[in-house]
């Protein structure tokens, strides 16, 4: 047990063997968890969502100096759940490694650390640093299809309430999904003005706020959690001004410095909002305290000049996580790297253009999909039956999903096109097999005004058909791990449901081009 130090100038400081023992279990950690953390790094160069992740590790260090004067008063004692704590970190590790996960990695970092911080502290005094050590989660990037997914709803809640703002000024605009039709100038909401940018910091300075706001649990909580809706409003409102801009000064005062300068404005006005909200909740509730003590950012007294000094003992605990780590090191160097599998398969430009009863022409997305999509390969084709009607066949293939690049699922892109998903259902296609399994899709009835089409999408991944999205990531963690591959396709076709058309025909038509391509998916998907 952790025992306080009943004469006041007695403190306890960290010998020179134990922080020795810290740098070489810092290297450690840094030695086992690299391909990780290389790739988290990457991230914040290249992700604007990310950009702050390189200063959460210098705020957590400056919270935990906060509270060395806390610190020093207590003697370390032992703890095994820490030791505990390590090894599952260390599990997770192995895991994410073998499956060539990176995201599980990661978080298995954060494991780890807290274990061994737990093992050399004692539950007292990691109770001190937990909030701190706690940030650090704001630094790991989403997973991949959790980001998308959010994104894309973000997109459409911006571009909703920005067109409401808009057209607060008496300004005719069109909705269109993400795209806004100003008559003069269309603006497209992409992934970049979803919000994210500023939520994924905002977030993070919300929960620091809360951290040293004093007063009710109740009041941190709104503090942090209203950054959300804070974020999505005040995004709206800088697509509402870039609409109104374009409006009344011009398209070319919209694009460039402006649009920037409007993005370092509403980060900034978040800020301020924030703090206006602290100012309220500082004066309601049991503790009615002036702004400047409730939100006081005290630092730690100084060591008392007659202070007895003692030098920690090194708990059994953490020399037994030291030993765990210097074994987990010497293994992750040993073990052999694993190569990814990419199995050799044909090109989609390959893909044939004619098939029975149908003939096709080939069709190319433009370079910014493909950048925002990180495919490796793809076909978009368009077919025509002897009878007139059209078929799209679109497919994305990913030689590699294991740093986070997958499919977009259809249920969340497709409304950003400006259709409405009218029905939604899983289906199997009567007389289709691939890979020797009966064909199952996700059949979409999805419509823009009065135009109505059929899609029918699914996932073909290492010879499974799979129409769960979730399922998906969990497939894709199980053969990572047990036969090193993370190779993929997303499948999608779509037909127009016109007014001299049925559902019952279009899923005739449908039926039957998934049968003619279905000879030829494993040639550009293995199995």
């Amino acid at each position: 047990m952790n025992t306080v130090n009943e004469q006041s100038n007695l403190v306890w400081k960290e010998s020179n063997l134990l922080w020795g023992l810290l740098a070489i279990c810092a290297a450690m950690l840094g030695l086992i968890y690299y391909d990780g953390l290389e790739l988290m790094v990457v991230w914040w160069n290249t992700r604007e969502e990310y950009g702050h992740g390189y200063i959460i590790p210098f705020i957590t260090l400056f919270l935990i100096w906060q509270k060395s004067d806390q610190l020093e008063k207590l003697e370390f004692s032992q703890s095994w759940l820490g030791v505990f704590i390590l090894i599952l970190g260390l599990g997770l590790f192995y895991l994410g490694e073998l499956s060539s996960v990176y995201t599980v990695i990661q978080y298995a970092f954060l494991v780890a650390l807290y274990g061994l911080v737990l093992s050399l502290t004692g539950w007292r005094s990691f109770k001190i640093v937990a909030i701190p050590l706690l940030i650090l989660f704001f630094m790991i990037p989403l997973p991949n299809f959790i980001f998308n997914n959010l994104s894309s709803q973000l997109q459409l809640i911006s571009s909703q309430i920005g067109v409401a703002f808009i057209r607060l000024f008496d300004i005719s605009v069109y909705l269109e999904g993400n795209v806004i039709d100003l008559g003069q100038m269309q603006m497209q909401v992409v992934e970049a003005c979803s919000g994210l940018n500023y939520l994924f910091p905002l977030m993070t300075l919300g929960f620091i706020s809360a951290y040293f706001f004093k007063g009710e649990i109740w009041k941190k909580a709104i503090i942090f959690l209203s950054t959300i809706p804070l974020t999505v409003l005040m995004n709206s409102f800088r697509i509402g001004a870039i609409g109104v801009t374009v409006e009344y000064w011009g398209p070319e005062l919209a694009e460039g410095v402006l649009h920037d300068f409007e993005g370092w404005v509403v980060f900034m006005g978040c800020i301020g909002i924030l703090i206006i909200e602290m100012l309220i909740l500082s004066s309601v509730g049991k503790t009615r305290l002036p702004l400047r003590e409730a939100f006081g950012l005290d630092f730690p007294a100084p060591t008392p000049k007659d202070a007895e000094i003692k030098y920690r003992k090194i708990p059994k605990p953490f020399i037994a996580s030291v030993v765990i780590l210097a074994l987990a090191a010497l293994s992750s160097v040993a073990m052999p790297e694993r190569t990814e599998i990419e199995p050799e398969r044909k090109q989609y430009i390959l893909f044939p253009v004619q098939l029975e009863g149908w003939e096709g022409k080939r069709g190319y997305l433009e370079q910014i999909y493909i950048d925002a999509l990180q495919l490796d390969d793809y076909v978009m084709n368009d077919y025509m039956s002897a009878q007139g009607k059209t078929v799209n066949f679109y497919s994305a293939y990913y030689a590699s999903q294991r740093k986070g690049a997958s499919a977009h699922s259809p249920r969340s892109c497709i409304p950003g096109g400006g259709w409405r998903i009218t029905s939604l259902e899983q289906q199997g296609v009567a007389n289709v097999n691939i890979s020797g399994q009966p064909l199952v899709v996700n059949r979409l009835v999805i419509s823009k005004g009065e135009v109505k089409q059929l899609v029918y999408y699914w996932f073909q991944q290492r010879g499974r058909i799979v129409t769960n999205e979730y399922l998906v990531k969990w497939y894709l963690f199980w053969d990572a791990l047990t036969r090193n591959r993370t190779d993929g396709a997303l499948i999608r076709l779509t037909t127009l449901v016109d007014q001299n058309d049925s559902l019952d025909e279009a899923d005739k038509r449908l039926s039957d081009f998934a049968a003619r391509i279905s000879p030829f998916i494993t040639e550009y998907v293995p199995d």
